[in-house]
């Protein structure tokens, strides 16, 4: 028993997630800064994140070949290189407008197969520390938003004090750093390196279990609705870092400082709610907490920054949505390792990362349109009114109450008071 892998992965995470915050901020900034559109930053955004979809589908089936450690750490080192690319062919005076979308759709498909490499192996990780599931995806989770609080501070610093070029090439040299750690500590690591008894790589192979993984997402209500959810949210929220926020803050609100500090305000108060739930959010319901979570983190962002030229209303706003957001991906990380076998679970992830990703390449160009067409306030108010109306699915759809584990049950057929069923099919029927 050792935590040692467990340690390199959250600390390779850590830097590469606040190497990543600095890109949400640069680039929006780098491409309002330069062009003064902000259909262009959505055309950047589609650029970015429809190479995510393509990755994601593609990246599951294979990830367990090739080895989750040798993934994870070439995604870091091409992101890095196609990130760093971009103020060096600035500098140089012949960056053009294609070569940026190109570089950025570069760096879209190779980072998600390395999180995936890194999330598929938290529940080894967890057993080799010896802690819970639960509680290893809250501090999974913790430390992903802490970086994320820590890296967007430093982002509107230095882009106020230096520029958006700096803070992309710090970008640059994180993801060097998270490779080298994911190879030295995961090295030994049977669940990390390649899985020989998959069998050979072959497109029929491939095609096969892309769609056994398919099959196994649809075949399970709850992981249907929680794809189905995430998908809308995660196109609205890349509508809302990547083009209404940096807009927002550019017309209203101060510039980059602003902006940084409002998402590490966001960030912290994620991470404040990630360790709320490690320590006591297995007690409640976890359908009720996640309902109210997302309700609490969801439209209110959209609605405040529509109808406030002042960072404060919004600085307290973000804040209370950060403390929801940070309580949601543990409790999906949990129900989603208990309704997947080990079996299954790279090429579930797969499947499921690129269906809740599928809308994120419209929503940064949906983004961008709408504000160009009708301003930024109309735009933030329709994504908004969406928002809320995706957030009611767990309080609506029966399939959700199955977010709770079923008690076991004795003997006598009576539920045995705390406890959880231990052992569960791999294949769990929908209902």
């Amino acid at each position: 028993m050792s935590r040692r892998p467990l340690v390199g992965v959250l600390a390779a995470n850590t830097i590469s997630i606040a190497g990543s915050s600095l890109t949400l901020i640069g680039v929006p900034w780098f491409v309002l800064h330069t062009t003064n559109s902000a259909g262009r930053a959505g055309i950047v955004a589609f650029c970015a994140t429809l190479p995510v979809v393509v990755a994601a589908l593609a990246g599951g089936p294979v990830i367990d070949r090739i080895g989750r450690r040798r993934v994870s750490a070439a995604s870091d080192l091409i992101s890095g290189l196609s990130v760093g690319a971009i103020p060096l062919l600035h500098y140089a005076g012949v960056l053009e407008f294609w070569m940026l979308c190109a570089l950025m759709a570069v760096g879209g498909l190779v980072h998600t197969p390395g999180l995936t490499a890194r999330a598929v192996l938290l529940p080894d990780l967890a057993e080799h520390a010896g802690t819970t599931i639960a509680r290893a995806a809250s501090l999974y989770d913790a430390v992903s938003r802490g970086a994320r609080m820590i890296g967007a501070a430093v982002a509107g610093l230095l882009i106020a004090a230096f520029g958006a070029e700096t803070v992309l090439l710090l970008d640059a040299a994180t993801f060097g750093a998270s490779a080298l750690l994911v190879t030295v500590f995961l090295r030994g690591v049977p669940a990390a390196e390649p899985q020989r008894a998959a069998g050979k790589v072959t497109f029929g192979a491939y095609r096969a279990e892309l769609a056994e993984g398919w099959a196994f997402m649809t075949r399970t209500r709850l992981l249907l609705g929680i794809t189905v959810m995430v998908m809308m949210t995660n196109g609205l929220d890349q509508g809302w870092s990547s083009v209404l926020l940096p807009v927002h803050g550019r017309d209203a609100l101060g510039g980059a400082t602003a902006l940084g500090l409002l998402i590490s305000l966001f960030g912290g108060f994620a991470l404040l709610g990630a360790l709320l739930y490690g320590m006591w959010g297995e007690r409640f319901p976890r359908r009720v907490v996640f309902t109210v979570a997302f309700l609490l983190s969801g439209a209110s962002r959209y609605v405040v920054a529509a109808f406030t030229d002042t960072t404060l209303p919004l600085a307290v706003t973000m804040a209370l949505a950060g403390l929801g957001v940070g309580v949601l991906n543990p409790i999906l990380t949990t129900v989603i390792y208990e309704q997947v076998p080990e079996a299954l679970r790279s090429r579930v992830s797969g499947v499921t990362t690129a269906g809740c990703e599928l809308t994120m390449p419209l929503g940064g160009l949906a983004a961008g349109l709408l504000v160009d067409g009708f301003g930024v306030g109309t735009a933030l108010l329709l994504f908004g009114g969406t928002f809320f109306l995706t957030t009611l699915a767990p309080a609506v759809f029966p399939a959700w109450r199955r977010m709770d584990p079923e008690p076991a049950v004795s003997r006598t057929g009576r539920a045995l008071p705390g406890s959880v069923r231990e052992e569960r099919s791999p294949h769990p029927s929908a209902k």
